[in-house]
């Protein structure tokens, strides 16, 4: 007896995927941020979190529609591009709005957060005191030394870039995957291919 390609083959397995997990991680990360900068009732404040939240759950829910529909899976995770987008220019608003800078692609702290690879928000929130010179008995007497205004406006300029430094690599991440989505869907179509192959397949047809 012939053996059949599953019809529904595997799918889901979305925690694996390291889009999920960066994705997710500037989710936690945004929460925090808008709840420690950004005033709680403002539209601004709900617009970020739910844009962070969008990129999460429409790559677990392409994740999961895979199965029975490539198109629906390269939709999704199109869509959870899309949000993370959004929150980018939010971030970058949020720094312009406010004078302060936004860190070239070049500036060395970028590449320092990317090769740290932080797994938690709390890992984020660690790099950001210790970039921001806060780190053991050094950073403090450095502290000490200048204004609460001057620390503030730091921390406010660090934490806002370092969540666009994530953001950046989960959206390079997504537009790997949505090119291979893309070439999968192209060269082996979806559901109803499969299963109008398999149907002709069991009434004996070539």
């Amino acid at each position: 007896m012939t053996e059949h390609a599953p019809l529904i083959p595997k799918h889901g397995g979305y925690r694996k995927l390291k889009s999920f997990q960066i994705a997710q991680l500037v989710y936690d990360v945004t929460v925090r941020f808008c709840d420690r900068y950004v005033e709680r009732r403002s539209r601004t404040h709900d617009q970020m979190v739910q844009a962070a939240r969008s990129g999460v759950q429409n790559i677990a829910e392409g994740s999961q529609a895979s199965g029975t529909s490539k198109k629906t899976e390269l939709k999704l995770t199109n869509v959870a591009r899309a949000s993370l987008e959004e929150l980018r220019l939010d971030y970058e608003d949020f720094l312009r709005q406010r004078g302060l800078p936004l860190w070239d692609r070049n500036d060395p702290r970028r590449a320092d957060l990317i090769a740290r690879r932080p797994a938690t928000e709390d890992d984020m929130a660690a790099w950001v005191k210790e970039a921001c010179g806060c780190d053991g008995q050094h950073g403090q007497k450095a502290l000490s030394t200048r204004s609460t205004s001057s620390t503030t406006s730091d921390f406010t300029e660090t934490a806002a870039n370092a969540a666009l430094v994530l953001i950046a690599v989960a959206c390079s991440l997504l537009d790997r995957r949505l090119s291979a989505q893309a070439a999968a869907f192209e060269q082996e179509g979806g559901f109803t291919e499969r299963l109008y192959t398999r149907r002709r397949e069991v009434k004996g047809f070539k």
